[in-house]
């Protein structure tokens, strides 16, 4: 480990290996807790005002208190802390909020503190990855459409159990279903299929997280005359049928997809939009 590298704590730096909360911890005892996982390249952070709308979404859906200057605050406080870990390469930023300590189910204080974290990537932009993926179905946790349903929360429990299923399967990822046995998305990403030359995805109201590399997938099919359906209602025989199949998400991009059961897929519009992608997100014109 880099005993010189720092986190940040409500703006504050400590050593990374230092212990910084008690058994009180909310996001410990009940998962009260959101966080973003976002892709830095330098000190250039992508697509951050759209993590930060989705991350105060979720927390006056939770009702915490969203400090004054908050947003300003978070990107001056990873900024310095991209210097301070001299994460000048590809970065992951976690940035985790969660409710002061106090209380049962019941909340004493509504304020909120937050952690950022850095993590090396083995890239400075999005890769497309060389061999595709295998994946299959989990289903014995399914997902549900709630209030929280599109943040990412300190309950994981789900997105676990798939993880585990996936490595016991031997697959690369899990796709989970919600109530109804419809697609949602897979283990940390969201999902895209390719049939005919149309673009699917599944809507929101599945159960899905609100993926911000979601909307810029949809975002880059639509500038390059691509037919886009972002509302669909998808089951795992629209996959049997598909001819591409790609996974979407902040750190990796798009992912592609190459089996699923005993069907074979290609990548032609997963290499066409990552191309795009890299030129929106890294001004590369």
């Amino acid at each position: 480990m880099n005993t010189t590298e720092k986190i940040c704590l409500d703006g504050k730096l400590y050593p990374k290996d230092e212990l910084l909360f008690g058994a009180g911890n909310r996001a410990f005892r009940y998962g009260d807790s959101l966080f973003e996982t976002i892709h830095a390249n330098g000190t250039e952070i992508q697509f951050l005002p759209e993590h930060l709308n989705r991350l105060t979404n979720g927390m006056d859906c939770l009702g915490m208190t969203i400090p004054h200057g908050f947003r300003e605050k978070i990107k001056t406080d990873i900024t310095f802390l991209i210097h301070k870990n001299k994460a000048f390469a590809g970065t992951r930023i976690r940035l985790s909020v969660f409710r002061k300590d106090g209380g049962l189910y019941t909340p004493t204080d509504n304020s909120i503190s937050y952690l950022i974290e850095t993590s090396p990537l083995d890239h400075d932009h999005y890769l497309l990855n060389r061999k595709g993926l295998k994946v299959g179905i989990y289903e014995e946790m399914r997902k549900s459409l709630n209030l929280t349903s599109r943040f990412k929360t300190g309950n994981s429990l789900p997105f676990i159990l798939a993880a585990n299923y996936r490595k016991k399967m031997n697959w690369d990822d899990c796709i989970l279903l919600n109530d109804r046995g419809n697609i949602v998305e897979s283990i940390s990403s969201n999902l895209f299929l390719m049939k005919d030359g149309i673009l699917m995805t599944p809507s929101n109201e599945n159960g899905g997280v609100s993926g911000i590399m979601r909307e810029q997938v949809i975002e880059t099919a639509i500038d390059l005359n691509i037919t886009v359906f972002d509302d669909c209602v998808l089951n795992p025989e629209n996959l049997l049928v598909a001819d591409e199949i790609f996974l979407t998400n902040a750190i990796s991009g798009i992912q592609w997809v190459v089996a699923y059961q005993e069907r074979r897929y290609f990548n032609k519009t997963a290499k066409l939009l990552i191309e795009e992608l890299n030129r929106r997100a890294f001004n590369e014109r």
